[in-house]
Protein backbone atom coordinates (compact mmCIF):
# COMPACT_ATOMS: atom_id res chain seq x y z
CA UNK A 1 0.00 0.00 0.00
CA UNK A 2 3.26 2.62 0.74
CA UNK A 3 3.96 2.00 -3.13
CA UNK A 4 0.33 2.48 -4.30
CA UNK A 5 0.08 5.46 -2.19
CA UNK A 6 3.32 6.86 -3.66
CA UNK A 7 1.78 6.35 -7.45
CA UNK A 8 -1.43 8.01 -6.56
CA UNK A 9 0.57 11.04 -5.39
CA UNK A 10 2.16 11.21 -9.17
CA UNK A 11 -1.09 10.33 -10.42
CA UNK A 12 -2.40 13.43 -8.70
CA UNK A 13 0.85 15.74 -9.92
CA UNK A 14 0.61 15.27 -13.68
CA UNK A 15 -3.64 15.07 -13.57
CA UNK A 16 -3.94 11.20 -14.56
CA UNK A 17 -5.61 11.17 -11.78
CA UNK A 18 -8.73 12.37 -13.51
CA UNK A 19 -8.61 9.59 -16.21
CA UNK A 20 -11.13 6.74 -15.70
CA UNK A 21 -9.16 3.94 -16.44
CA UNK A 22 -6.21 5.21 -14.86
CA UNK A 23 -8.20 5.82 -11.33
CA UNK A 24 -10.47 2.62 -12.17
CA UNK A 25 -6.92 0.43 -11.64
CA UNK A 26 -5.92 2.52 -8.40
CA UNK A 27 -9.13 1.36 -6.82
CA UNK A 28 -9.06 -2.49 -8.32
CA UNK A 29 -5.83 -2.69 -6.51
CA UNK A 30 -7.44 -1.74 -3.26
CA UNK A 31 -10.42 -3.67 -3.48
CA UNK A 32 -9.58 -7.00 -4.70
CA UNK A 33 -6.15 -6.95 -3.90
CA UNK A 34 -5.14 -9.25 -1.20
CA UNK A 35 -2.42 -6.54 -0.42
CA UNK A 36 -5.33 -3.83 -0.79
CA UNK A 37 -7.31 -1.67 1.68
CA UNK A 38 -11.00 -1.79 0.73
CA UNK A 39 -11.04 1.58 3.34
CA UNK A 40 -8.41 3.49 0.96
CA UNK A 41 -10.53 2.51 -2.26
CA UNK A 42 -13.47 4.09 -0.18
CA UNK A 43 -11.68 7.24 0.22
CA UNK A 44 -10.54 7.63 -3.51
CA UNK A 45 -14.45 7.15 -4.62
CA UNK A 46 -15.12 10.06 -1.96
CA UNK A 47 -12.75 12.50 -3.67
CA UNK A 48 -11.65 12.13 -7.01
CA UNK A 49 -14.19 13.57 -9.21
CA UNK A 50 -16.28 11.77 -12.58
CA UNK A 51 -15.12 8.12 -11.73
CA UNK A 52 -16.62 6.09 -14.36
CA UNK A 53 -19.42 2.50 -13.31
CA UNK A 54 -16.21 0.09 -13.62
CA UNK A 55 -14.25 1.97 -10.73
CA UNK A 56 -17.45 1.72 -8.43
CA UNK A 57 -17.89 -1.83 -9.59
CA UNK A 58 -14.55 -2.84 -8.32
CA UNK A 59 -15.21 -1.10 -5.10
CA UNK A 60 -19.13 -2.79 -5.01
CA UNK A 61 -17.08 -5.97 -5.59
CA UNK A 62 -14.62 -5.67 -3.01
CA UNK A 63 -17.20 -4.92 -0.41
CA UNK A 64 -19.57 -7.72 -1.58
CA UNK A 65 -16.35 -10.87 -1.01
CA UNK A 66 -15.18 -9.18 2.41
CA UNK A 67 -16.62 -9.71 5.97
CA UNK A 68 -18.40 -6.43 5.72
CA UNK A 69 -20.92 -7.38 2.72
CA UNK A 70 -23.45 -4.99 3.27
CA UNK A 71 -21.20 -1.75 3.01
CA UNK A 72 -21.53 -2.40 -0.68
CA UNK A 73 -25.25 -1.71 -0.86
CA UNK A 74 -24.18 1.60 0.89
CA UNK A 75 -21.79 2.24 -1.82
CA UNK A 76 -24.60 1.49 -3.90
CA UNK A 77 -26.40 3.97 -2.85
CA UNK A 78 -23.70 6.65 -2.90
CA UNK A 79 -23.12 5.61 -6.74
CA UNK A 80 -27.10 6.74 -6.89
CA UNK A 81 -26.52 9.97 -5.58
CA UNK A 82 -23.45 10.25 -6.91
CA UNK A 83 -25.24 11.16 -10.30
CA UNK A 84 -21.60 10.64 -12.34
CA UNK A 85 -22.26 7.51 -13.45
CA UNK A 86 -25.08 5.06 -14.06
CA UNK A 87 -25.00 1.24 -12.55
CA UNK A 88 -24.74 -1.04 -15.26
CA UNK A 89 -25.40 -4.86 -15.24
CA UNK A 90 -21.87 -5.95 -14.05
CA UNK A 91 -22.86 -3.66 -11.03
CA UNK A 92 -25.99 -5.66 -9.90
CA UNK A 93 -24.91 -9.66 -9.73
CA UNK A 94 -22.74 -8.09 -7.32
CA UNK A 95 -24.94 -6.67 -5.33
CA UNK A 96 -27.58 -9.28 -5.36
CA UNK A 97 -24.62 -11.96 -4.09
CA UNK A 98 -24.09 -9.33 -1.09
CA UNK A 99 -28.16 -9.49 -0.46
CA UNK A 100 -27.77 -13.78 -0.66
CA UNK A 101 -24.93 -13.50 1.58
CA UNK A 102 -26.64 -10.93 4.06
CA UNK A 103 -30.10 -12.82 3.09
CA UNK A 104 -31.50 -9.43 2.45
CA UNK A 105 -35.13 -10.98 0.34
CA UNK A 106 -36.49 -7.50 0.72
CA UNK A 107 -33.24 -5.01 -0.08
CA UNK A 108 -33.04 -7.85 -3.03
CA UNK A 109 -36.17 -7.17 -4.60
CA UNK A 110 -35.61 -3.58 -4.32
CA UNK A 111 -32.88 -3.56 -6.07
CA UNK A 112 -34.08 -5.82 -8.41
CA UNK A 113 -36.48 -2.70 -9.19
CA UNK A 114 -33.52 -0.18 -10.19
CA UNK A 115 -32.59 -3.16 -12.49
CA UNK A 116 -36.00 -3.48 -14.33
CA UNK A 117 -36.16 0.28 -14.67
CA UNK A 118 -32.63 0.46 -16.22
CA UNK A 119 -33.80 -2.18 -18.85
CA UNK A 120 -31.53 -5.09 -17.41
CA UNK A 121 -34.34 -7.75 -17.04
CA UNK A 122 -33.17 -9.53 -20.49
CA UNK A 123 -29.56 -9.36 -19.50
CA UNK A 124 -27.93 -13.24 -18.59
CA UNK A 125 -25.69 -12.02 -16.00
CA UNK A 126 -28.35 -10.21 -13.35
CA UNK A 127 -30.76 -12.65 -14.61
CA UNK A 128 -28.20 -15.54 -12.55
CA UNK A 129 -28.00 -13.01 -9.89
CA UNK A 130 -31.66 -13.01 -9.28
CA UNK A 131 -31.64 -16.41 -9.42
CA UNK A 132 -28.87 -16.95 -7.12
CA UNK A 133 -30.32 -14.63 -4.42
CA UNK A 134 -33.78 -16.05 -4.74
CA UNK A 135 -32.58 -19.54 -4.17
CA UNK A 136 -30.28 -18.86 -1.24
CA UNK A 137 -33.58 -16.21 0.35
CA UNK A 138 -35.07 -19.67 -0.01
CA UNK A 139 -38.07 -18.25 -2.69
CA UNK A 140 -37.75 -21.29 -5.28
CA UNK A 141 -40.81 -20.67 -6.60
CA UNK A 142 -39.80 -17.18 -7.25
CA UNK A 143 -36.67 -18.35 -8.71
CA UNK A 144 -37.83 -20.92 -11.13
CA UNK A 145 -40.80 -17.75 -12.64
CA UNK A 146 -37.40 -15.87 -13.12
CA UNK A 147 -35.60 -19.00 -15.06
CA UNK A 148 -38.54 -19.94 -16.92
CA UNK A 149 -39.02 -16.48 -18.34
CA UNK A 150 -35.21 -16.04 -19.13
CA UNK A 151 -34.86 -15.78 -22.58
CA UNK A 152 -31.52 -17.20 -23.09
CA UNK A 153 -30.32 -19.43 -20.58
CA UNK A 154 -26.67 -20.52 -19.80
CA UNK A 155 -24.80 -23.38 -17.80
CA UNK A 156 -25.16 -20.87 -14.48
CA UNK A 157 -28.70 -20.47 -15.02
CA UNK A 158 -29.72 -24.08 -14.39
CA UNK A 159 -26.66 -25.19 -11.70
CA UNK A 160 -28.05 -22.63 -9.75
CA UNK A 161 -32.04 -23.82 -9.64
CA UNK A 162 -30.45 -27.26 -9.36
CA UNK A 163 -28.52 -26.53 -6.36
CA UNK A 164 -31.33 -24.60 -5.30
CA UNK A 165 -33.82 -27.43 -5.29
CA UNK A 166 -31.02 -30.38 -3.81
CA UNK A 167 -30.28 -27.27 -0.79
CA UNK A 168 -33.93 -27.19 0.04
CA UNK A 169 -34.49 -30.96 0.06
CA UNK A 170 -36.12 -31.16 -3.36
CA UNK A 171 -33.91 -33.60 -4.54
CA UNK A 172 -36.71 -34.95 -7.34
CA UNK A 173 -37.00 -31.87 -8.82
CA UNK A 174 -33.66 -31.09 -9.23
CA UNK A 175 -33.86 -34.54 -11.25
CA UNK A 176 -36.37 -33.25 -13.09
CA UNK A 177 -34.38 -30.09 -13.88
CA UNK A 178 -31.39 -31.83 -14.96
CA UNK A 179 -34.00 -33.86 -17.52
CA UNK A 180 -35.29 -30.70 -18.94
CA UNK A 181 -31.43 -29.48 -19.56
CA UNK A 182 -30.48 -32.70 -21.33
CA UNK A 183 -33.31 -32.48 -23.87
CA UNK A 184 -31.66 -28.75 -24.93
CA UNK A 185 -28.30 -29.78 -25.06
CA UNK A 186 -27.17 -28.45 -22.38
CA UNK A 187 -23.88 -29.94 -21.65
CA UNK A 188 -23.52 -30.67 -17.44
CA UNK A 189 -20.21 -29.47 -15.70
CA UNK A 190 -18.28 -30.21 -12.27
CA UNK A 191 -21.14 -28.02 -10.19
CA UNK A 192 -24.08 -29.50 -12.33
CA UNK A 193 -22.44 -32.77 -11.18
CA UNK A 194 -22.07 -31.94 -7.34
CA UNK A 195 -25.81 -31.16 -7.03
CA UNK A 196 -26.84 -34.31 -9.19
CA UNK A 197 -25.00 -36.21 -6.92
CA UNK A 198 -25.90 -34.67 -3.10
CA UNK A 199 -29.80 -35.43 -5.32
CA UNK A 200 -29.04 -38.92 -5.62
CA UNK A 201 -27.56 -38.93 -1.67
CA UNK A 202 -31.47 -37.56 -0.22
CA UNK A 203 -33.24 -39.72 -2.52
CA UNK A 204 -31.22 -42.38 -1.58
CA UNK A 205 -30.93 -43.86 -5.25
CA UNK A 206 -27.98 -45.46 -5.82
CA UNK A 207 -28.49 -46.92 -9.30
CA UNK A 208 -28.49 -42.81 -10.36
CA UNK A 209 -25.81 -42.25 -8.45
CA UNK A 210 -23.53 -44.79 -10.50
CA UNK A 211 -24.87 -43.35 -13.08
CA UNK A 212 -23.40 -40.20 -12.47
CA UNK A 213 -20.45 -41.44 -11.13
CA UNK A 214 -19.86 -43.01 -14.44
CA UNK A 215 -20.73 -39.93 -16.99
CA UNK A 216 -18.07 -37.90 -14.59
CA UNK A 217 -15.55 -40.56 -15.34
CA UNK A 218 -16.27 -41.24 -18.74
CA UNK A 219 -16.56 -37.43 -20.05
CA UNK A 220 -13.01 -36.44 -18.35
CA UNK A 221 -15.11 -34.50 -15.54
CA UNK A 222 -12.28 -33.15 -12.74
CA UNK A 223 -13.07 -35.08 -9.71
CA UNK A 224 -12.66 -31.76 -7.07
CA UNK A 225 -12.93 -32.05 -3.57
CA UNK A 226 -16.13 -31.25 -3.77
CA UNK A 227 -17.10 -33.56 -5.51
CA UNK A 228 -15.61 -36.54 -4.40
CA UNK A 229 -16.81 -35.57 -0.61
CA UNK A 230 -20.83 -35.87 -2.75
CA UNK A 231 -19.88 -39.30 -4.23
CA UNK A 232 -18.61 -40.52 -0.49
CA UNK A 233 -21.88 -38.86 1.22
CA UNK A 234 -24.00 -40.70 -1.76
CA UNK A 235 -22.26 -44.13 -1.60
CA UNK A 236 -22.60 -44.20 2.43
CA UNK A 237 -25.56 -42.91 2.74
CA UNK A 238 -27.01 -45.66 0.32
CA UNK A 239 -25.18 -48.31 1.68
CA UNK A 240 -22.19 -48.76 -0.42
CA UNK A 241 -19.30 -47.99 2.28
CA UNK A 242 -16.81 -49.91 0.48
CA UNK A 243 -17.42 -47.48 -2.68
CA UNK A 244 -16.87 -44.59 -0.51
CA UNK A 245 -14.15 -46.03 1.17
CA UNK A 246 -12.38 -46.66 -2.41
CA UNK A 247 -12.87 -42.92 -2.97
CA UNK A 248 -11.67 -41.61 0.49
CA UNK A 249 -8.23 -44.14 -0.14
CA UNK A 250 -7.89 -42.21 -3.35
CA UNK A 251 -7.93 -38.84 -2.59
CA UNK A 252 -4.82 -36.81 -2.14
CA UNK A 253 -5.72 -34.48 0.09
CA UNK A 254 -8.71 -35.17 2.04
CA UNK A 255 -10.92 -32.27 3.85
CA UNK A 256 -12.21 -32.13 7.32
CA UNK A 257 -15.50 -32.63 5.01
CA UNK A 258 -13.90 -36.13 3.85
CA UNK A 259 -13.26 -37.39 7.28
CA UNK A 260 -16.47 -36.67 9.03
CA UNK A 261 -18.73 -37.94 5.89
CA UNK A 262 -16.49 -40.97 6.59
CA UNK A 263 -16.83 -41.27 10.12
CA UNK A 264 -20.85 -40.40 10.24
CA UNK A 265 -21.10 -43.17 6.90
CA UNK A 266 -19.27 -45.83 9.19
CA UNK A 267 -21.73 -44.95 12.08
CA UNK A 268 -24.76 -44.89 10.14
CA UNK A 269 -24.32 -49.14 9.25
CA UNK A 270 -23.72 -50.12 12.68
CA UNK A 271 -19.43 -50.12 12.43
CA UNK A 272 -18.88 -47.47 15.52
CA UNK A 273 -15.44 -49.08 16.38
CA UNK A 274 -14.13 -48.00 12.65
CA UNK A 275 -15.82 -44.81 12.87
CA UNK A 276 -14.19 -44.33 16.08
CA UNK A 277 -11.02 -45.49 14.46
CA UNK A 278 -11.12 -43.41 11.64
CA UNK A 279 -11.83 -40.45 13.83
CA UNK A 280 -8.87 -41.07 15.84
CA UNK A 281 -6.85 -40.83 12.88
CA UNK A 282 -7.83 -37.78 11.84
CA UNK A 283 -4.71 -35.39 11.64
CA UNK A 284 -6.29 -32.32 13.13
CA UNK A 285 -9.67 -32.72 15.10
CA UNK A 286 -12.17 -29.86 15.31
CA UNK A 287 -15.49 -29.20 16.15
CA UNK A 288 -16.87 -30.91 13.17
CA UNK A 289 -15.08 -34.04 13.31
CA UNK A 290 -15.99 -34.01 17.65
CA UNK A 291 -19.83 -33.57 16.68
CA UNK A 292 -19.53 -35.87 14.60
CA UNK A 293 -18.77 -38.68 16.45
CA UNK A 294 -21.05 -37.67 19.63
CA UNK A 295 -23.61 -37.38 17.51
CA UNK A 296 -23.00 -41.40 15.87
CA UNK A 297 -22.68 -42.15 19.56
CA UNK A 298 -25.68 -40.61 20.50
CA UNK A 299 -27.80 -42.09 17.49
CA UNK A 300 -26.30 -45.64 18.44
CA UNK A 301 -27.51 -44.82 22.14
CA UNK A 302 -24.30 -45.09 23.22
CA UNK A 303 -24.22 -41.97 25.77
CA UNK A 304 -21.31 -42.59 27.97
CA UNK A 305 -19.56 -43.11 25.01
CA UNK A 306 -20.33 -39.73 23.57
CA UNK A 307 -19.82 -37.88 26.74
CA UNK A 308 -16.63 -39.46 27.40
CA UNK A 309 -15.86 -37.94 24.14
CA UNK A 310 -16.99 -34.43 25.16
CA UNK A 311 -14.26 -34.35 27.50
CA UNK A 312 -11.60 -35.28 25.51
CA UNK A 313 -12.57 -32.47 23.33
CA UNK A 314 -12.07 -30.49 26.47
CA UNK A 315 -8.83 -32.03 27.01
CA UNK A 316 -8.02 -31.18 23.48
CA UNK A 317 -9.06 -27.13 23.50
CA UNK A 318 -11.64 -28.00 20.81
CA UNK A 319 -14.48 -25.37 21.56
CA UNK A 320 -17.47 -26.87 21.77
CA UNK A 321 -20.47 -24.75 20.03
CA UNK A 322 -24.48 -25.30 20.04
CA UNK A 323 -24.43 -28.69 17.86
CA UNK A 324 -22.03 -30.09 20.81
CA UNK A 325 -24.05 -28.74 23.02
CA UNK A 326 -27.34 -30.51 21.60
CA UNK A 327 -25.90 -34.08 21.19
CA UNK A 328 -24.30 -33.99 24.68
CA UNK A 329 -27.93 -33.07 25.93
CA UNK A 330 -29.95 -35.52 24.41
CA UNK A 331 -27.06 -38.01 25.58
CA UNK A 332 -27.76 -36.76 29.33
CA UNK A 333 -31.38 -37.19 28.59
CA UNK A 334 -30.95 -41.01 27.54
CA UNK A 335 -28.63 -41.38 30.62
CA UNK A 336 -30.99 -39.69 32.96
CA UNK A 337 -27.25 -38.22 33.74
CA UNK A 338 -29.21 -34.50 35.26
CA UNK A 339 -25.72 -33.71 36.49
CA UNK A 340 -23.60 -33.60 33.48
CA UNK A 341 -27.48 -31.25 31.99
CA UNK A 342 -26.76 -29.17 34.58
CA UNK A 343 -23.30 -28.81 33.89
CA UNK A 344 -23.82 -28.14 30.01
CA UNK A 345 -26.91 -25.65 31.11
CA UNK A 346 -24.35 -23.41 33.12
CA UNK A 347 -21.47 -23.73 30.42
CA UNK A 348 -24.07 -22.10 27.92
CA UNK A 349 -24.65 -19.60 30.44
CA UNK A 350 -21.58 -18.87 31.05
CA UNK A 351 -20.10 -18.71 27.14
CA UNK A 352 -23.41 -16.69 26.59
CA UNK A 353 -24.04 -19.40 23.73
CA UNK A 354 -26.94 -18.34 22.14
CA UNK A 355 -30.40 -20.05 23.27
CA UNK A 356 -32.05 -20.12 20.07
CA UNK A 357 -35.05 -22.80 19.81
CA UNK A 358 -32.96 -26.19 19.17
CA UNK A 359 -30.95 -25.37 22.55
CA UNK A 360 -33.74 -24.44 24.03
CA UNK A 361 -35.78 -27.29 23.03
CA UNK A 362 -33.11 -29.89 24.49
CA UNK A 363 -32.58 -28.60 27.66
CA UNK A 364 -36.32 -28.70 28.17
CA UNK A 365 -36.17 -32.30 27.10
CA UNK A 366 -33.01 -32.95 29.46
CA UNK A 367 -34.49 -31.52 32.52
CA UNK A 368 -38.14 -33.49 32.37
CA UNK A 369 -36.61 -36.85 31.22
CA UNK A 370 -34.53 -36.54 34.66
CA UNK A 371 -37.28 -35.35 36.43
CA UNK A 372 -37.26 -31.86 37.39
CA UNK A 373 -39.82 -30.73 35.54
CA UNK A 374 -39.87 -27.44 37.57
CA UNK A 375 -36.62 -26.39 35.55
CA UNK A 376 -37.90 -27.69 32.64
CA UNK A 377 -40.48 -25.14 32.96
CA UNK A 378 -38.32 -22.79 33.71
CA UNK A 379 -36.21 -22.80 30.88
CA UNK A 380 -39.53 -23.23 28.91
CA UNK A 381 -40.17 -19.13 30.41
CA UNK A 382 -36.88 -17.72 29.26
CA UNK A 383 -36.76 -18.68 26.48
CA UNK A 384 -37.10 -15.39 23.72
CA UNK A 385 -38.59 -17.30 20.59
CA UNK A 386 -40.77 -21.00 20.93
CA UNK A 387 -41.78 -23.16 17.66
CA UNK A 388 -43.95 -26.53 18.15
CA UNK A 389 -40.93 -28.51 18.47
CA UNK A 390 -40.74 -26.47 22.02
CA UNK A 391 -44.27 -26.39 22.90
CA UNK A 392 -44.28 -30.29 22.29
CA UNK A 393 -41.23 -30.96 24.23
CA UNK A 394 -42.66 -29.09 27.40
CA UNK A 395 -46.20 -31.08 26.90
CA UNK A 396 -44.61 -34.61 27.16
CA UNK A 397 -42.44 -33.45 29.85
CA UNK A 398 -45.28 -32.42 31.99
CA UNK A 399 -47.41 -35.51 30.79
CA UNK A 400 -44.38 -37.82 31.66
CA UNK A 401 -44.76 -36.10 35.33
CA UNK A 402 -48.15 -36.85 35.51
CA UNK A 403 -49.15 -33.29 35.31
CA UNK A 404 -52.27 -33.85 32.83
CA UNK A 405 -54.13 -30.74 33.31
CA UNK A 406 -50.90 -28.59 32.32
CA UNK A 407 -49.46 -30.29 29.74
CA UNK A 408 -53.24 -29.83 28.21
CA UNK A 409 -53.29 -26.31 29.18
CA UNK A 410 -49.93 -26.15 27.49
CA UNK A 411 -51.53 -27.77 24.34
CA UNK A 412 -54.64 -25.09 24.41
CA UNK A 413 -52.00 -22.35 24.16
CA UNK A 414 -50.31 -23.74 21.32
CA UNK A 415 -52.96 -23.88 19.54
CA UNK A 416 -54.12 -20.24 20.03
CA UNK A 417 -50.71 -19.38 18.83
CA UNK A 418 -51.71 -21.05 15.70
CA UNK A 419 -48.75 -23.90 15.83
CA UNK A 420 -49.15 -27.01 14.39
CA UNK A 421 -49.03 -29.79 16.49
CA UNK A 422 -47.76 -33.37 14.87
CA UNK A 423 -48.09 -36.69 15.79
CA UNK A 424 -45.13 -36.31 18.45
CA UNK A 425 -47.72 -33.65 19.97
CA UNK A 426 -50.16 -35.90 19.96
CA UNK A 427 -48.33 -38.42 22.24
CA UNK A 428 -47.58 -36.17 24.57
CA UNK A 429 -51.19 -34.99 24.94
CA UNK A 430 -52.85 -38.76 24.72
CA UNK A 431 -50.16 -39.63 27.51
CA UNK A 432 -51.99 -36.46 29.77
CA UNK A 433 -55.16 -37.67 29.23
CA UNK A 434 -54.18 -41.35 29.91
CA UNK A 435 -52.61 -40.26 33.22
CA UNK A 436 -55.00 -37.69 34.29
CA UNK A 437 -58.04 -40.84 33.37
CA UNK A 438 -59.40 -37.83 30.88
CA UNK A 439 -61.64 -40.12 28.89
CA UNK A 440 -63.70 -38.05 26.92
CA UNK A 441 -61.03 -35.50 26.38
CA UNK A 442 -58.36 -38.41 25.04
CA UNK A 443 -61.09 -39.31 22.48
CA UNK A 444 -61.80 -35.93 21.49
CA UNK A 445 -57.90 -35.15 21.16
CA UNK A 446 -57.66 -38.58 19.15
CA UNK A 447 -60.82 -37.47 16.81
CA UNK A 448 -58.65 -33.83 15.96
CA UNK A 449 -55.59 -35.74 14.71
CA UNK A 450 -57.33 -36.45 11.30
CA UNK A 451 -60.46 -34.79 11.68
CA UNK A 452 -58.58 -30.81 12.63
CA UNK A 453 -55.36 -31.45 11.07
CA UNK A 454 -54.94 -34.40 8.95
CA UNK A 455 -52.44 -36.33 11.00
CA UNK A 456 -52.68 -40.53 10.79
CA UNK A 457 -52.34 -42.07 14.06
CA UNK A 458 -49.93 -44.44 14.42
CA UNK A 459 -49.61 -47.58 16.39
CA UNK A 460 -48.24 -45.49 19.23
CA UNK A 461 -51.39 -43.49 19.35
CA UNK A 462 -53.22 -46.18 19.18
CA UNK A 463 -51.53 -48.29 22.33
CA UNK A 464 -52.10 -44.66 24.17
CA UNK A 465 -55.89 -45.07 23.82
CA UNK A 466 -56.11 -48.47 24.59
CA UNK A 467 -54.23 -48.01 27.73
CA UNK A 468 -56.38 -44.66 28.68
CA UNK A 469 -59.98 -47.18 27.83
CA UNK A 470 -58.07 -49.82 29.62
CA UNK A 471 -57.54 -47.95 32.78
CA UNK A 472 -60.95 -46.31 33.12
CA UNK A 473 -62.51 -50.08 32.79
CA UNK A 474 -63.88 -49.65 29.16
CA UNK A 475 -62.57 -53.09 28.04
CA UNK A 476 -65.03 -53.90 25.79
CA UNK A 477 -64.85 -50.80 23.83
CA UNK A 478 -60.66 -51.00 23.78
CA UNK A 479 -61.52 -54.46 22.52
CA UNK A 480 -63.46 -52.89 19.71
CA UNK A 481 -61.10 -50.15 18.78
CA UNK A 482 -58.12 -52.62 18.65
CA UNK A 483 -60.79 -54.22 16.00
CA UNK A 484 -61.53 -51.03 13.99
CA UNK A 485 -57.72 -50.18 13.98
CA UNK A 486 -56.65 -49.50 10.25
CA UNK A 487 -53.29 -51.66 10.36
CA UNK A 488 -52.61 -54.84 12.69
CA UNK A 489 -52.12 -54.28 16.31
CA UNK A 490 -48.77 -55.08 17.26
CA UNK A 491 -47.65 -57.25 20.88
CA UNK A 492 -47.50 -53.59 22.94
CA UNK A 493 -51.19 -52.99 21.92
CA UNK A 494 -52.16 -56.51 23.23
CA UNK A 495 -50.34 -56.20 26.17
CA UNK A 496 -51.78 -53.24 27.17
CA UNK A 497 -55.35 -54.33 26.63
CA UNK A 498 -54.14 -57.94 28.88
CA UNK A 499 -53.12 -55.96 31.49
CA UNK A 500 -55.81 -53.54 31.46
CA UNK A 501 -58.07 -56.75 31.59
CA UNK A 502 -55.91 -58.49 34.95
CA UNK A 503 -56.04 -54.47 36.81
CA UNK A 504 -60.21 -55.36 36.05
CA UNK A 505 -60.73 -58.88 36.76
CA UNK A 506 -61.75 -59.57 32.60
CA UNK A 507 -61.15 -63.03 32.40
CA UNK A 508 -62.82 -63.20 28.85
CA UNK A 509 -61.22 -60.27 26.82
CA UNK A 510 -58.21 -60.97 28.89
CA UNK A 511 -57.36 -64.64 27.42
CA UNK A 512 -58.56 -63.48 23.93
CA UNK A 513 -55.66 -60.79 24.58
CA UNK A 514 -53.42 -63.52 25.61
CA UNK A 515 -53.98 -65.54 22.60
CA UNK A 516 -53.48 -62.98 20.13
CA UNK A 517 -49.74 -61.83 21.75
CA UNK A 518 -48.90 -65.76 21.43
CA UNK A 519 -50.45 -65.81 17.84
CA UNK A 520 -48.25 -62.84 16.89
CA UNK A 521 -44.91 -64.36 18.59
CA UNK A 522 -45.59 -68.06 18.95
CA UNK A 523 -42.28 -68.51 20.60
CA UNK A 524 -42.71 -65.81 23.21
CA UNK A 525 -43.11 -67.81 26.91
CA UNK A 526 -44.54 -64.37 27.86
CA UNK A 527 -47.56 -65.45 25.64
CA UNK A 528 -47.95 -68.65 26.59
CA UNK A 529 -47.43 -68.26 30.29
CA UNK A 530 -50.20 -65.73 30.18
CA UNK A 531 -52.41 -68.30 28.41
CA UNK A 532 -51.95 -70.99 30.41
CA UNK A 533 -52.66 -68.94 33.08
CA UNK A 534 -56.02 -67.72 32.24
CA UNK A 535 -57.20 -70.75 30.45
CA UNK A 536 -56.63 -72.80 33.88
CA UNK A 537 -59.53 -70.68 35.76
CA UNK A 538 -57.55 -70.55 39.03
CA UNK A 539 -57.93 -67.59 41.30
CA UNK A 540 -54.76 -64.94 41.34
CA UNK A 541 -53.61 -66.54 44.37
CA UNK A 542 -53.14 -70.02 43.44
CA UNK A 543 -51.47 -68.56 39.65
CA UNK A 544 -49.63 -66.72 41.35
CA UNK A 545 -48.76 -62.72 40.45
CA UNK A 546 -48.04 -61.14 37.64
CA UNK A 547 -47.76 -57.17 37.21
CA UNK A 548 -46.65 -55.20 34.09
CA UNK A 549 -45.15 -52.05 34.02
CA UNK A 550 -46.18 -49.81 30.72
CA UNK A 551 -43.19 -47.45 29.91
CA UNK A 552 -44.59 -44.36 27.58
CA UNK A 553 -41.72 -42.03 26.11
CA UNK A 554 -44.32 -38.89 24.95
CA UNK A 555 -41.54 -37.36 22.43
CA UNK A 556 -42.68 -40.88 20.69
CA UNK A 557 -39.20 -42.17 20.87
CA UNK A 558 -40.17 -45.50 22.67
CA UNK A 559 -42.68 -47.77 23.91
CA UNK A 560 -42.05 -50.61 25.70
CA UNK A 561 -43.59 -53.25 27.77
CA UNK A 562 -42.01 -54.83 30.63
CA UNK A 563 -43.35 -58.18 31.77
CA UNK A 564 -42.97 -59.71 35.29
CA UNK A 565 -44.53 -63.21 35.78
CA UNK A 566 -43.92 -65.21 38.98
CA UNK A 567 -43.76 -69.25 37.87
CA UNK A 568 -46.99 -70.85 37.90
CA UNK A 569 -47.59 -72.45 41.64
Amino acid sequence: MTQLKQIQAQMIATGLIIDGFSSSRLIAFCAISDAGDLSFAEKILKYVPNLNVVAWNFAIRGYSESQNPLKCILLYKQLLENGGSRPDKYTYPLLFKACARLLLHFMGLEILGHALMLGLDSDIFVCNGIINMLVTCCELEAARKVFDEMCVRDLVSWNSLINGYVHRGQANEALKLYEEMKRQGVVPDEVTMLGLVSSTAQLEDLRRGREFHLYIRENGLCLTGPLCNALMDMYAKCGDIKAAKVLFDNMRRKTVVSWTTMVVGYAKHGSLDVARKLFDDIPEKDVVTCNAMIGAYVQAKCCKEALALFHEMQERNVKPDEVTMLNCLSACSQLGAIDIGVWIHRYVEIKKLHLNVALGTALIDMYAKCGNIKKALQVFEEMPRKNSLTWTAIIGGLALHGRASDALSHFSKMIDLRLTPDEVTFLGVLSACCHGGMVGEGRRYFAQMTAKYNLTPGLKHYSCMVDLLGRAGLLQEAEDFINRMPMQADAVVWSVLFFSCRLHGNLWIGEKAAWKLLELDPADSVGATMVKADSEGSNEASRGQASCRFYFDPWGLEINVQLELDTIN
